[in-house]
């Protein structure tokens, strides 16, 4: 290289080093100012997606609650009662006359269970009782009375009985506490808790032939009347018995008591 030709390049390689500084402030400036513009962009951008994720999540949510509630309104309650017979009332079929009825009912729920029972007919139907409380397994038969209707001139026994078969009876439940009495108006409190355990259709059987249906009716009716006698007893109390104010005689002390009577008696015999 001749020494022009060098004397040309470091005096170029000078003036880009000249040159290069106002091209680095002047390239720093605008990469500084589009990283400003593109962080603002990127911060906007995450704000507006994170307002888009909070409204999603309270759309979400919204609709997730309106769900749940269209969702348990569709599911069936859980039933509290087991009843025997399961959907029908079976009757002896005996026009003019008042019969009868029964269904078993066991509470299988860990809670105590208040029952009551309706009626289409209240006029010509009754429940003995019309309502109560149920331990956790405990169980007990109801007995259903009706009247059937005698045959008008112009029907026959057929359309009676088809007429009187259309009386349904409705068994509701609630869930109370220990100890509660029932009252009738529980169900008219407690409105939402309330749960239709069944619907029960009336169906007549022949009194005057042996069915199975027949017989399991007539022992669940005395098996009711058996219930009915023991609840009608007045309770013999088995604990201490309470004698004036605060005084507590056991068994064991009326035996010394006794004991101690008897032998007063024989030293005064035994001084006379």
């Amino acid at each position: 290289m001749s020494i022009a030709d060098h004397h040309r390049c470091s005096h170029s390689n000078g003036k880009n080093r000249r040159l290069f500084p106002f091209w680095q402030s002047g390239t720093a400036t605008s990469s500084s100012k589009q990283n400003h513009q593109l962080q603002f962009h990127h911060h906007h951008h995450n704000n507006n997606n994170n307002n888009s994720n909070e409204n999603g999540v309270v759309s979400t949510a919204r609709s997730s609650n309106k769900l749940s509630s269209v969702a348990k309104s569709l599911i069936p309650a859980r039933r509290r009662l087991r009843l025997d017979p399961g959907n029908n009332l079976y009757f002896p079929y005996e026009p003019g006359k008042q019969v009868r009825s029964a269904v078993r009912m066991k509470n299988h729920s860990s809670s105590h269970v208040a029952f009551k029972f309706q009626t289409t007919a209240p006029k010509s139907c009754y429940m003995r009782p019309p309502g109560g409380v149920l331990a956790p397994g405990e169980s007990l038969i109801a007995t259903v009375f009706k009247f059937v209707e005698q045959p008008d001139k112009n029907e026959t026994q057929l359309d009676q009985r088809s007429k009187d078969c259309k009386v349904k009876f409705k068994i509701m439940s609630l869930k109370v506490k220990e100890g509660t009495d029932f009252v009738p108006e529980l169900f008219d409190e407690q409105k939402d808790e309330v749960v239709v355990e069944r619907i029960l259709r009336v169906i007549f059987l022949d009194a005057d032939r042996p069915t199975p249906a027949l017989e399991k009716l007539k022992h669940q009716l005395a098996e009711a009347e058996a219930q009915l006698e023991l609840r009608r007893k007045p309770q013999v109390e088995t604990g201490p018995k309470v004698v004036g104010q605060g005084l507590v005689i056991d068994e064991w002390k009326e035996r010394r008591e006794k004991y101690l009577a008897r032998q007063q008696e024989a030293e005064v015999v035994d001084l006379i």
